[in-house]
């Protein structure tokens, strides 16, 4: 009864697992957005009926662009003003560099 939806990464999701669960309906469907080899541009995941996939384009809003520039604004701005970026992958290493 599950949907699986993916729009982080495609790292996250073991696309070969998640296409045998598909198959066997131990997964009812799955929205993809994200993919580990981008672009897909071919897949067993095109041919299963309870699966919706899309080429990456989860944030191809105005809003949603506009807020990315924004964030990428703030942290470059605090890093070039020694402060710490708001969202840093390794936050630990910040005053290190």
């Amino acid at each position: 009864s599950a949907i699986l939806i993916n729009v982080a990464r495609g790292q996250v999701i073991d696309e070969q697992a998640l296409i045998d669960a598909l198959n066997q309906q131990q997964i009812l469907a799955a929205g993809l957005d994200v993919y580990a080899k981008e672009p897909l541009q071919t897949s067993p995941l095109f041919a299963l009926p309870n699966v919706v996939t899309l080429p990456h384009i989860g944030s191809a809003t105005i809003e949603t662009r506009q807020a990315m520039n924004n964030l990428a604004f703030e942290n470059l701005s605090n890093a070039l003003n020694g402060k710490r970026p708001t969202y840093m992958v390794n936050p630990s290493v910040w005053p290190t560099l």
